[in-house]
């Protein structure tokens, strides 16, 4: 519950929040979440997962570098999603289990991928595999039911 309420605290700016409230705002995104899932897709439009994975970069001795990036993305990525993703560099903020608040440069992996439990299970070992091999405390996944399609020329047909 601790942790919930902290990620709470930085979802609203450190605000206290009442229960009522806080069950108030997990019945709306519990609503909205149905409510996606239901709905179907265009014709030529198939139904996935959008998967944003946040990994931090700190670690005990230094940070991850680029190097060893790419080597987690050929090892532990490309393997498990051989269709493609796509990575950035991004800055974060985020509260650590003793309370203190953390900045750091992150990597964010976007994955789009079918809805089933292959991919559910790739995206779990892929954020464990980085937790053990960089020291990392967590990393955040953010998943999305999606439509999705391809736009191919005239020459692809």
């Amino acid at each position: 519950m601790a942790s919930s309420l902290n990620f709470m605290s930085l979802m609203f700016g450190y605000r206290t929040i009442s229960m009522l409230t806080l069950a108030c705002a997990v019945a709306a995104m519990l609503t909205a979440c149905a409510a996606t899932a239901q709905r179907s897709c265009a014709p030529g439009e198939q139904r996935v997962v959008n998967d944003l994975v946040y990994f931090g970069t700190a670690k005990p001795a230094g940070v991850v570098t680029a190097e060893e990036w790419d080597d987690f993305l050929r090892v532990e990525v490309t393997p498990r999603f051989p269709q493609g993703f796509t990575v950035w560099s991004a800055n974060g903020q985020w509260r650590a289990a003793d309370g203190s608040i953390l900045r750091e440069a992150s990597y964010v992996l976007n994955v789009v991928h079918a809805d089933d439990k292959a991919g559910d299970a790739s995206i779990d070992v892929i954020r464990a595999h980085y937790r053990v091999r960089f020291a990392q405390e967590s990393t955040l996944r953010v998943r999305h039911a999606a439509c999705a399609s391809f736009q191919e020329t005239e020459t692809d047909r």
